[in-house]
């Protein structure tokens, strides 16, 4: 047996004609007319699919493309085909709308219309429309229609009570029922002549206006395992960071991440100052520091998460992150949540504004050290759309830094997203409170099957200066939500629970 499943052609209309009487017997269905198709095959070629068996044509599906906002695609299937003239296809429109799928029933064994459906899902893809329509018949619903309403009907088929040829195996090819028209064929009695207007989503469609988070797809990471090092000036500070800034750009990387308070070197000429004034002496340099990390990302054309630094405001201490855009843009981050430590020595407070921020390669979100340990604010980001997760941390001992990975592990599976950790590793003798470092900066991954079998996309040897380097796709995450062995995002009980930012 040969099967092929390609474009339709005007030689093929005796076949489907014959496929076409033999699929509609009994049903009260109308054969397409050999005008129909030609003309079908004329205004859209791409659309118009079939499966053949040893050179015979036995199951097709045609379509056309509506313009969504200028059509109303809740209309009757007679409206919606202009009654065989096509007039609302639009070659410049957004949407696959299916008016015609059916399969020879000595063939329907071989689950022929799975294939079709997958080709319009395909083609859908690589034409980046933003959807596939159709009405579906509910041809069980006669049986049922003297017990419960069509929505109830539907339900039931939804939780599978019910088995309905139709709208059973649209639902297994992961459509969902926008609406229930009445009235979308008046012949159809079977259906008590109402219909499900079906939907599939095109999770690659970009719109002609595309923000700037749209624009890559594969989104190379660059993570710094800061030594910690004594320096004797900040000149041969910025020498270190445009040292690790031109090295891992060079590997054409979209992000360069350095870890948390990876300036507290330049803090050593104030060693004999209390803690809280000695940070405050290092925070009167962040602005400073950040100017310059500024040129270097717009320099070397690089996104530069600059780990986190102090600063004062309104004479209140906060540990804040910065995000360099490489077109010049600054967003920045306060850490959320202080840890005891920090509230002790420094008399750091916590910020309040928790926000995905748009990049030229995706949304992403910031969280510092701490923070990662509370699923809460990831939850938040994930809900406005993050893809990626930058977590800067500074940990002392292995137990600290067991915490922040495990707990980043976490956030990327219950978030569907990536989430990259950079540490510094050595040590500090003349920076009171700063003076051991333990760290193994490293990138995860939701756990499925296009993903690492551990979930672990890269990760740094342990307590050594080095760059970690990786790819993520962002893609793989989009079908993640959709078609994902489990959809954590999707799946959440909100009837019952939801996270909410009160600010």
């Amino acid at each position: 047996m040969d099967i092929q499943v390609r474009n339709l052609t005007k030689k093929d209309y005796v076949d489907l004609r014959r496929s076409m009487t033999e699929a509609y017997q009994g049903t009260g269905g109308e054969v397409w007319t050999r005008e129909n198709i030609v003309d079908l095959i004329d205004l859209f070629p791409e659309g118009q699919l079939c499966v053949e068996i040893d050179g015979h044509v036995v199951a097709c599906a045609l379509s056309i493309i509506l313009n969504s906002k200028k059509n109303n695609i809740y209309d009757s299937y007679y409206e919606i085909i202009d009654n065989g003239k096509f007039s609302k296809h639009n070659d410049d429109g957004d949407t696959l709308y299916g008016i015609e799928v059916f399969v020879h029933p000595d063939h329907r064994a071989l689950r022929l219309g799975r294939r079709l459906y997958d080709s319009r899902k395909e083609l859908c893809e690589q034409m980046n429309l933003k959807s596939i329509v159709a009405g579906g018949r509910i041809p069980n619903y006669h049986n049922y229609s003297d017990k419960m309403s069509p929505r109830t009907y539907i339900e039931k088929v939804k939780r599978k009570e019910i088995y309905d040829p139709t709208l059973t195996f649209q639902l297994s090819n992961d459509f969902h029922v926008k609406k229930i028209l009445k009235h979308y064929l008046p012949e159809d009695s079977e259906s008590m002549e109402f219909a499900t207007l079906l939907e599939w989503n095109n999770i690659y469609y970009e719109s002609e206006t595309r923000s700037i988070s749209t624009t890559k797809q594969t989104i190379r990471l660059g993570l710094v395992q800061w030594q910690m090092r004594l320096f004797d000036n900040i000149e041969a500070f910025y020498d270190q960071i445009e040292f690790f800034v031109d090295t891992v750009s060079d590997y054409g990387t979209d992000f360069i991440m350095f870890p948390e308070f990876f300036n507290s070197p330049l803090m050593s000429p104030y060693n004999e100052l209390p803690e809280r004034l000695a940070m405050e002496k290092l925070a009167e340099k962040t602005a400073e520091i950040i100017d310059k990390i500024q040129q270097l990302a717009v320099s070397y054309n690089v996104n530069i998460i600059a780990g986190s630094m102090p600063i004062m405001e309104h004479k209140k201490l906060y540990n804040i992150s910065y995000l360099c855009h490489r077109n010049g843009k600054l967003d920045s981050f306060k850490k959320i949540h202080i840890t005891p430590n920090e509230s002790k020595y420094y008399g750091m407070i916590g910020g309040s504004e928790v926000k995905v921020f748009d990049t030229d390669c995706g949304k992403v979100g910031l969280l510092i050290c701490y923070d990662v340990e509370f699923p809460e604010l990831s939850r938040i980001l994930a809900d406005q759309g993050m893809q990626i997760l930058f977590v800067p941390f500074m940990t002392d001992t292995q137990n600290g830094y067991i915490r922040v990975r495990t707990c980043a592990q976490a956030r990327a599976i219950e978030n569907e997203c990536y989430v990259a950790i950079a540490g510094s590793v050595g040590n500090l003798p003349r920076v009171n409170n700063m003076d051991i470092q333990y760290s193994q900066s490293a990138v995860f991954t939701p756990s499925d099957f296009a993903f690492p079998n551990n979930a672990i996309k890269a990760e740094a040897t342990p307590n050594t200066e080095m760059v970690l380097i990786a790819d993520v796709d962002l893609y793989a995450l989009r079908d993640l939500h959709e078609y994902g062995t489990v959809k954590v995002m999707k799946d959440r009980r909100k009837d019952l629970y939801e996270v909410k930012l009160l600010k």
